[in-house]
């Protein structure tokens, strides 16, 4: 669906990504990890168009430099850390918001009955139809997270990028959402490439794992691989697998009880 050819990118002139190459197949989920500065959310926005780059990023293997902007939206929608709130809509509104692409077309760009039912369905996807009519000045950060998603939705993208999606959402929401997006990306047509600082969310989400380490890859492949090596301690610069330890640990201590390696989904 998505390939990356050396690709390079950054700010000003200066490059903070330098020669990033990857494959992206239908039904995948794809985390980016690495610590602050290093690419990622940089990486998200190459891949976006958003920013200038360097070498060859294809959607079905047509380059997106060739494509219109409006083309490459109708493929992949980003769903980033939430920004202020400029304009306070309604949740219902704003979700509608991501069917623009779909009425660009129409006179006066009003939205059609397929427009406002598939808002609705995006807005029961993610469990707030029934507060569709609230402004979203008025809502939590978790809320306020799950309307982007559902506006992210509402655009009918093949791929969805996310840059640290999880952010303002508290344990049960994070775990809600990333249960919802290995449920979507598995439906046909559809991937996932997400930015996360979380490790444990990222072992739940990915199939695939890219560390990256000042701009380059330090780790590409399989989640297990990537996590199992010894790179994770060296571009962290720290025991990242006995921090996780030392963690379960607690949690036996205060709770009493020994921990039980369990089965994840």
């Amino acid at each position: 669906m998505l390939t990356l050819k050396n690709v390079s990118a950054g700010y000003n002139g200066y490059d903070v990504l330098k020669n990033i190459s990857l494959n992206i197949s239908e039904g995948e989920n794809l985390c980016i990890i690495g610590p602050n500065g290093c690419g990622k959310t940089t990486l998200i926005k190459a891949i976006a168009g958003l920013i200038p780059h360097t070498g060859n990023i294809k959607i079905n293997d047509v380059n997106i430099l060739s494509m219109k902007r409006a083309e490459v939206a109708k493929k992949m929608a980003v769903m980033s850390q939430i920004s202020s709130i400029y304009f306070s809509y309604t949740v219902y509104e704003t979700v509608l918001l991501g069917r623009y692409l779909h009425m660009k077309d129409r006179s006066f760009k009003q939205p059609s009955v397929k427009d406002k039912e598939y808002t609705e369905k995006c807005l029961k996807a993610v469990d707030l139809y029934s507060l569709k009519d609230k402004q979203i000045n008025t809502l939590s950060g978790g809320q306020l997270q799950r309307v982007y998603l559902a506006r992210t939705l509402a655009q009918e993208p093949k791929i969805i990028l996310l840059d640290e999606p999880t952010n303002h959402l508290d344990l049960k929401n994070q775990a809600e959402l990333i249960d919802f997006l290995k449920n979507w990306s598995k439906e046909k047509g559809h991937a996932v490439i997400g930015v996360l600082h979380d490790l444990n969310l990222t072992m739940k989400l990915a199939d695939n794992i890219l560390l990256l380490d000042k701009g380059e890859i330090a780790a590409y492949g399989k989640a297990t691989d990537v996590i199992s090596s010894k790179l994770l301690n060296k571009v962290y610069d720290m025991d990242v697998a006995g921090y996780m330890t030392d963690s379960l640990k607690q949690w036996e201590y205060y709770t009493g009880e020994p921990f039980k390696l369990r089965k994840v989904n």
